[in-house]
């Protein structure tokens, strides 16, 4: 069987590899094993804190909007409640956003929910 030569594929598959632990600390930068088991490490983590981002902004978004109905005379899950009678189709994301920057227009939209309409949009 002939021997097989690795050198442009494996020194390829090396290059990517360290380019993507470029700036590790100590071997696990700059030699190929330990850089191997840093990046593979680093992607998984990668990957669940995508996920674990997507909760922790929902956890805020839900805080910033429970202080704000707190302060307008009402609670966080009579607010949604009412506003998904409603019909309202607004998320909680701009919801949150309206609550911090505009707090006026957020108290029209709770008492707007309260009577039964949507409020202005």
């Amino acid at each position: 069987m002939a021997r097989v030569r690795r050198g442009f594929k494996r020194r390829h598959r090396s290059n990517r590899l360290l380019k993507m632990s470029s700036g590790y600390r100590e071997r696990r930068g700059n030699t190929i094993r330990k850089a191997k088991e840093q990046v593979r490490r680093s992607l998984r983590f990668a990957y669940i804190h995508r996920r674990q981002n997507k909760r922790n902004f929902r956890r805020l978004w839900i805080a910033r909007i429970n202080a704000a109905c707190r302060m307008n005379g009402t609670r966080y899950a009579d607010f949604i409640h009412a506003l998904a009678r409603t019909g309202a189709a607004v998320d909680r994301k701009v919801l949150a956003d309206i609550a911090v920057h505009d707090p006026a227009g957020f108290a029209r939209i709770v008492q707007g929910v309260a009577s039964g309409s949507p409020g202005p949009a």
